[in-house]
């Protein structure tokens, strides 16, 4: 198999915008096995990368933004997948975690060609970054019960494309090698 890490998309977050009612509930369905993820890839020894905005902070840094999501009213959501001291952090500002990112860098400077992606959202960041992945020649799996979503049907119809059209792999968490 091919040397993986395990992507974390967004879960460090202030969920104060628009859809955030319908994103904190598929959040909070999908923490579990986030979880469940993470540990794993920890005790293996598998990098776990956070990609994650900035909430328009741009003198910001990780613990900065770990610090307001864990002040805001869903820490509860953030708290338990939180980074470690071996975790890398890389800050995106648009949907893919490769656009104007150093994602493709720190992939390519650890020896890693196959990305686990969890977190959210489903139909848009997870997509994009299934996308930008597999252009870049790099295998992707999505954790389908450990990526949260706003619009159910939509996050079903990503997940189908990302499986058919990039040949992804979807299954759950704890099924995922690693």
């Amino acid at each position: 198999m091919e040397p993986s890490a395990v992507v974390v998309i967004d879960m460090i977050n202030l969920y104060d915008h628009e859809d955030a009612d319908a994103l904190v509930e598929s959040a909070r369905a999908a923490l579990p096995a986030v979880r469940r993820l993470i540990s794993r890839a920890r005790a293996r020894g598998v990098p776990v990368i956070y990609a994650n905005d900035n909430f328009g902070r741009w003198r910001s840094h990780h613990d900065e933004l770990l610090d307001a999501a864990l002040a805001g009213p869903h820490a509860d959501l953030v708290d338990p997948i939180r980074p470690d001291d071996a975790s890398f952090f890389v800050v995106k500002a648009r949907h893919s975690i490769f656009f104007e990112t150093p994602m493709e860098y720190l992939l390519g400077q650890e020896g890693i060609r196959r990305v686990v992606l969890c977190g959210q959202v489903t139909e848009q960041c997870i997509l994009y970054s299934a996308l930008d992945a597999h252009i870049r020649h790099l295998k992707v799996a999505v954790a389908e019960d450990a990526v949260a979503h706003i619009h159910p049907d939509l996050a079903r119809a990503a997940l189908r494309m990302m499986e058919r059209n990039m040949g992804a792999e979807i299954c759950p968490a704890d099924r995922i090698a690693l």
